[in-house]
């Protein structure tokens, strides 16, 4: 299982968010519990008024060298679980997201 899926607009990814963090970066795939897969994201910004929101799809948009506006929150905006999506061609995303983040890939 991986933290993504592909889609006909693009590329879905379950992430983890912690926002006041220390540092603002992606820490890389995690396996939950449940045995299913999120894309742990740290940022430094709070969680009020969408600031840490925005920081995710600024830093995940900064990941794949896209514009911020091809990244949106289509689930759990108040949640630290959330779903993105990247809007773009699925496969050549896919493939990025595998070199990214999966580093036994």
């Amino acid at each position: 299982m991986t933290a993504w899926r592909e889609t006909g607009e693009g590329l879905e990814l379950f992430v983890r968010v912690t926002p006041n963090a220390s540092a603002t970066r992606i820490e890389g795939i995690e396996t939950r519990d449940d045995g299913s897969d999120v894309l742990r994201i740290r940022v430094t910004a709070p969680p009020d008024r969408n600031k840490a929101n925005k920081a995710v799809a600024a830093l995940v948009a900064s990941a794949f060298g896209l514009a911020k506006s091809r990244v949106a929150i289509i689930s759990g905006e108040t949640a630290r679980l959330k779903l993105l999506r990247i809007d773009g061609p699925a496969g050549p995303l896919a493939s990025k997201a595998k070199n990214l983040f999966q580093s036994d890939a």
